[in-house]
């Protein structure tokens, strides 16, 4: 009897030890943080008309997991969303405290036929907010509708270019680009990408999104 406690005494013992020592590995100072990506955006980041896993924030954290980053993509888009709704939810979005942020507003301001100069003041607004919060952003560009006329179109697109400018931040020229007038990469109303659109959308947007990650290191 005396053999048997003293044996499992011991077992206890190793088993208790093995247990700190898995604590410590999971404590361990430095260790590093799974990234948090924001995509804050309309439908088209939302995945409007797509199964769960084919939208644009778990094809992007797929393609960039791919590639080595360890990273989570939130997804902050509310189909319909014009700029100004993207800086009215702002605060609810950075909930997650996210370490970097893809802005990608402004395609319902285009349809809508909303003021650029409107536009440019609320993204303005959301990207100076994100980096009063230490997120390292990466803006998306969008085109006009072609029948709203050359000048509201020029408008519309320096407005992208001249907040990126202002404020330093990375700049994706158009958000849609490869995908846009292609019909077999959109869905029937031609204005929300396919699953595989989203695919071209990921693949040409990741190497982007990558180098706005890896400056970031992590670090707020």
């Amino acid at each position: 009897m005396i053999g048997l406690a003293f044996v499992g005494g011991w077992r206890r013992v190793l088993l208790l030890g093995y247990g700190a020592v898995t604590l410590l590995v999971n404590a361990a100072p430095g260790q590093a943080e799974t990234l948090r990506l924001l995509a804050l955006g309309d439908s088209l980041t939302a995945g409007y008309g797509l199964a769960a896993d084919q939208g644009f924030a778990p094809q992007l954290e797929r393609a960039l997991r791919a590639q080595g980053l360890d990273v989570r993509v939130i997804n902050g888009g509310v189909s319909g969303d014009t700029s100004a709704g993207g800086l009215a939810r702002l605060d609810w979005a950075l909930a997650d405290k996210p370490h970097a942020a893809i802005v990608e507003l402004g395609a319902n301001d285009g349809l809508r036929g909303l003021d650029p100069a409107r536009m440019q003041d609320n993204l303005d607004a959301i990207v100076g907010r994100l980096k009063g919060r230490g997120v390292k952003v990466l803006l998306a560009g969008m085109l006009a509708p072609p029948n709203l006329g050359r000048e509201y179109g020029d408008a519309f697109l320096a407005a992208y270019r001249q907040v990126a400018a202002r404020h330093g931040v990375l700049l994706y020229p158009f958000f849609l680009d490869g995908v846009a007038g292609q019909a077999r990469l959109n869905q029937k109303d031609g204005l929300h990408p396919t699953a595989e659109g989203v695919t071209v959308i990921v693949e040409r947007i990741a190497p982007s999104v990558a180098r706005l990650l890896k400056d970031d290191g992590g670090k707020r």
